[in-house]
């Protein structure tokens, strides 16, 4: 006989003679335990102040209640932990465990002001979009919305912050740049549809080292893939040599980037590159040999042959000289696909194949970061109106990657999860049970004992507990 159970619990299908009964009753719970990882990296990096730095607020400090520090961790904090929609706050903002990743001093929210906001310490979604949605041109004068963001100061930031992570100079780096769709269904300014990818989307461009990122720029659709990517190059490239003047720098891309300014300030400014090139009829033609070469391969084994070929090659017009191309042939089930490479690297330093199948081919796994940034970090909620707002969102996810990747880079180092994608580290490591208890000393944080990746955990812990700070806040 069924147990009949009221609106306050539920009634499960019974365990053999035991009832299975549930009801929202088991105190301060939290499924964000794990947060306090981020909240350790954050410590030793000061990631998400540094990004705070960047807000100007010209709200009237006596009646503020949250400061933009506050705002601005509690929404990469909310981001990185699997909350995309400032909608989720309004239920966030009562979570002492989030409230204590912020650094809120009154975890509980029971000294607030307002009867109201008491039992809440962290602010709402009408707070917190005041960070996206004021005008640029605001100031004290403004009547609701007053925190703008200093737009070049945050492109700064990313350099800044992987500059901070590596403190002895590398020898070599490669700069990977590749731009992707974010498709929109709204009617945002700069919106176009996209004769490639069939939709009416935007066109970020990123700019990786490895699984370090050093820029996200939200464009509209209606350009060429590699519009202002040689600005942005340039300005980095010229904050790295600062830095780091003896460094040997490699720029990246795909054959959307082959262009010849790129290439050209490239050859003048000492900064090698490797780009993809579009196959032509003349490309296809130097390549006849090898390709009967690979076909023949694959006719005698039955498997996928390739042969390369290094020649040199200049375009009727576009370059302005001839340039150090590879060609790969390479047969198929499906048949032929040549393709093609152009760079400055010598054969000497690297023969054709190395050069292809290493220089080349290793951007695939700076796709797999924007993957990550987008599928798991919500790079792609530009659901605001304008191109700042959602350059902002943009930005506010890219500083999320930044936290995450930190954590992987310095804490899951010498663990098995040490290549885990974000959401793999938020599934295991940051959503956790706990209890919390918040008692005039102490924040006590009682972490649920069946977590199959206790182990993991402690790992890394010790290893934040080890790490170099890389940022001293000024004390000027």
């Amino acid at each position: 006989m069924s147990t009949e159970c009221n609106t306050d619990r539920f009634c499960f299908q019974p365990l053999g003679r035991r009832e299975v009964v549930g009801a929202f009753d088991g105190g301060t719970i939290s499924s964000d335990a794990g947060g306090l990882l981020l909240r350790e990296v954050e410590q030793r990096a000061g990631i998400i102040r540094q990004f705070a730095a960047c807000f100007v607020d010209h709200r009237d400090p006596d009646l503020v209640e949250h400061s933009v520090q506050d705002l601005v961790a509690q929404r990469i904090y909310g981001l990185a932990l699997g909350y995309e929609d400032l909608n989720d706050h309004d239920q966030l903002r009562r979570d002492p465990l989030l409230a204590t990743l912020v650094g809120k001093g009154d975890p509980t929210g029971q000294d607030r002001t307002r009867e109201r906001d008491r039992g809440k310490p962290l602010a709402g979604k009408s707070t917190l979009n005041r960070l996206e949605l004021t005008p640029v041109r605001a100031d004290e004068g403004s009547r609701y919305k007053k925190i703008t963001a200093d737009m070049k100061g945050i492109e700064r930031l990313f350099v800044e912050l992987f500059l901070q992570a590596h403190p002895q100079p590398p020898e070599r780096i490669v700069l990977d740049f590749d731009a992707t769709d974010d498709p929109v269904h709204g009617e945002q300014l700069g919106r176009f549809f996209h004769g490639y990818y069939q939709e009416y989307c935007f066109l970020p461009l990123y700019l990786f080292c490895g699984d370090e990122l050093l820029g996200a720029w939200l464009r509209p659709a209606d350009i060429d893939g590699a519009a202002g990517s040689l600005k942005k190059l340039v300005a980095v490239v010229r904050r790295l040599r600062e830095a780091w003047p003896n460094v040997k720098i490699v720029v990246r891309g795909d054959s959307g980037f082959c262009r010849e300014p790129l290439m050209r300030w490239c050859e003048e400014s000492n900064v090698d590159y490797v780009l993809g090139l579009a196959k032509n009829r003349r490309l296809e033609g130097e390549l006849q040999a090898e390709l009967a070469e690979a076909k023949q391969q694959y006719q005698a084994t039955g498997h996928a042959a390739r042969v390369f070929k290094d020649f040199s090659y200049q375009t009727l017009n576009s370059w302005s000289r001839s340039r150090r191309v590879v060609g790969k042939a390479e047969h198929l089930d499906k048949g032929a696909n040549p393709r093609f490479v152009v760079t400055s690297l010598s054969a000497e330093q690297f023969d054709a194949k190395t050069l292809y199948e290493v220089e080349y081919c290793g951007r695939g796994e700076m796709e797999n970061r924007i993957k990550e940034q987008q599928r798991f970090l919500f790079a792609d909620r530009t659901s605001a109106s304008t191109m700042r707002a959602n350059q902002l969102r943009l930005w506010f996810s890219s500083v999320a990657y930044v936290l995450l990747q930190t954590l992987r880079r310095e804490g899951l180092r010498g663990t098995p999860m040490a290549q885990a994608q974000c959401d793999t580290i938020r599934l295991k490591l940051l959503k956790i049970g706990a209890q919390i208890r918040v008692t005039v000393r102490k924040v006590w944080v009682a972490l649920a004992e069946g977590c199959p990746y206790e182990g993991v955990f402690r790992q890394v812990y010790q290893n934040l507990l080890a790490m170099r700070p890389t940022w001293v806040p000024c004390r000027c």
